[in-house]
């Protein structure tokens, strides 16, 4: 017999959980790049279905992301708080992964 009402339980925190995990790894990436610290990603040998940068893509990409950065209208100050801002989004959402790994590994032991 399937408790449905406990199914639906579980399946709206994990819809609710993956939301807000999503939302603060994106919005932490926005202030990032607000802040002036724009992820660029070095270039990876993967298999041929992945379309790698070459490195002149990556030289101009790392221009243009500094180019942004000196032509953002923010204040020092600003920068500095979208760059906290940015970090405590990455903490926050490291530590929902860390909680929702919390409330399963006890149940493992079984």
């Amino acid at each position: 017999m399937i408790d449905w009402a406990a199914f639906l339980i579980v399946f709206g925190a994990a819809l609710l959980a993956t939301c807000v995990v999503v939302s603060l790894y994106a919005l932490g990436t926005r202030l990032l790049s607000v802040a002036g610290r724009v992820p660029v990603v070095e270039p990876v040998e993967f298999t041929d279905a992945i379309t790698v940068m070459t490195p002149e893509q990556l030289r101009r990409a790392q221009r243009r992301a500094e180019k942004a950065a000196k032509r953002s209208p923010l204040t020092e100050g600003q920068k500095r708080a979208a760059l906290t801002g940015a970090y405590a989004c990455f903490t926050a959402c490291g530590l929902a992964v860390l909680f929702g790994l919390y409330l399963i590994i006890p149940y493992f032991h079984g």
